[in-house]
C-alpha cells in the first residue's frame, strides 16, 4: 500500500478518486467512465509532476527519509550479482548498519559498501536503522583495504541519518573510527564512486562517500547535521527544522551547484519509492560511468584525482 507525505495530500485525493473510478470500471456497467477515468490519471499525474518540480527542502528531506525508498539490499538485488558480504571489524564484533562485501556489478568485480536502514520492525533495529558504531567503520576500512589489495573499484551507496551517537560507540572510539575509514577512501589506488541515495548524514556519510565521484539521487540530501538537530543547536527549537533546512543547502541542486557532488540521479515524479526499479537501474547507469571515467588512469592519478576534488570544494564559492 502506497504511504503518502503530508504534502502530497492533494495528490493522494486525486489518486483515491482514480482508484474508486478503476473500480467501478473493473465492476462493468451501462456507463461507460473510461473517458472520466483518462481525464482524471492525467489531472493526478500533473499534480505530482508540479508538486515534486517545486519541493522544499524540508520536503525533500521527507522524501529523502519515505520508508518505501529503495534501500541498500535492493540495490544489492538489482545491480550486483554474486554479492558476498563479510562481517566483522578484527577487533570487536560485527555491525550490520553497514553492509558490505564483494560481487560483479555488469561484468566487473568491484567491493561495494553501504548503510542499510531495514524494511520492518524486525529488520531496522537489526540494522539498527543505518546508524554505524566504530565497528562498522572498521568494518567498511577493512573492506576497502582488500579492494586496494585486488585493484578493484569500490562503490559506496550511502543512506544514514549519521554515526550512532551512543555512549558504547563513543567509548570504542567513534571519531576514531569514522576518521580512519575516511583515510581508507583518500588512500585507495584504485576508482571509488559513492552514491547519496537517502540521507546522507554528518561524518556518517562521508566515512564511506570521500570518493573520486560523489553522485546525489535528486530527492536525497546531504548535511553536515539534521535539519532538526541544527535547529536545536542554533536556536535551542527544534520545530524551526524547516527555516534550517532551507539554510543549510543539503540539497542535490545546491551541492552540484558548490561542487561538493559531481552529478544528480534523475528520480521519477513522486520519488524513488514510486518506480524503484527505474531508480535502482538509473544509478547503475551512473555508477558505471563513473567508474569507467578512472579506466585509463595510473593508481597515483586516481588518489591525485580525488585529492584535488576535495581541495577544490569551495574554491568557487
Amino acid at each position: 500500500m502506497r504511504s503518502y507525505l503530508d504534502f502530497e495530500q492533494p495528490v493522494a485525493d486525486l489518486e483515491a478518486k482514480v482508484e474508486e473510478l478503476r473500480a467501478l470500471a473493473a465492476k462493468g456497467g451501462a456507463v461507460s467512465i473510461g473517458e472520466e477515468l483518462t481525464r482524471l490519471e492525467a489531472k493526478a499525474q500533473k499534480a505530482l509532476v508540479d508538486l515534486y518540480a517545486a519541493l522544499t527542502p524540508w520536503q525533500k528531506t521527507q522524501v529523502a527519509r519515505h520508508a518505501q525508498r529503495p534501500h541498500f539490499q535492493d540495490y544489492i538485488s538489482g545491480l550486483v550479482t554474486d554479492f558476498t558480504p563479510l562481517a566483522g571489524d578484527r577487533k570487536f564484533a560485527d555491525d550490520e548498519a553497514v553492509v558490505g562485501g564483494f560481487g560483479r556489478f555488469r561484468g566487473r568485480s568491484v567491493c561495494v559498501m553501504g548503510q542499510e536502514k531495514g524494511s520492518d520492525t524486525d529488520s531496522r533495529i537489526r540494522h539498527n536503522f543505518g546508524m554505524a558504531r566504530p565497528e562498522g567503520y572498521r568494518k567498511a576500512a577493512r573492506l576497502m583495504e582488500l579492494a586496494d589489495r585486488f585493484e578493484l573499484p569500490v562503490i559506496a551507496l550511502v543512506d544514514t541519518a549519521g554515526a550512532f551517537p551512543g555512549i558504547d560507540a563513543e567509548e570504542r572510539g567513534q571519531a576514531e573510527a569514522i576518521a580512519r575509514s575516511t583515510e581508507a577512501c583518500l588512500a585507495l589506488g584504485t576508482p571509488n564512486v559513492a552514491v547519496i541515495v537517502g540521507e546522507g548524514g554528518s561524518g556518517g556519510a562521508v566515512a564511506i562517500a570521500t570518493a573520486n565521484r560523489v553522485l546525489m539521487l535528486e530527492h536525497s540530501i546531504y548535511s553536515v547535521a539534521s535539519p532538526e538537530a541544527s535547529a536545536s543547536i542554533l536556536w535551542r527549537d527544534s520545530s524551526r527544522r524547516q527555516e534550517a533546512a532551507q539554510n543549510m543547502k543539503i540539497t542535490a541542486q545546491d551541492l552540484l551547484k558548490f561542487g561538493v557532488i559531481d552529478a544528480i540521479v534523475p528520480e521519477p515524479p513522486g520519488g524513488a519509492h514510486r518506480d524503484r526499479q527505474a531508480v535502482i537501474a538509473a544509478t547503475g547507469d551512473a555508477v558505471g560511468r563513473a567508474i569507467d571515467a578512472f579506466g585509463n588512469m595510473s593508481r597515483d592519478e586516481i588518489r591525485n584525482a580525488r585529492a584535488e576534488k576535495f581541495l577544490a570544494i569551495g574554491r568557487k564559492i
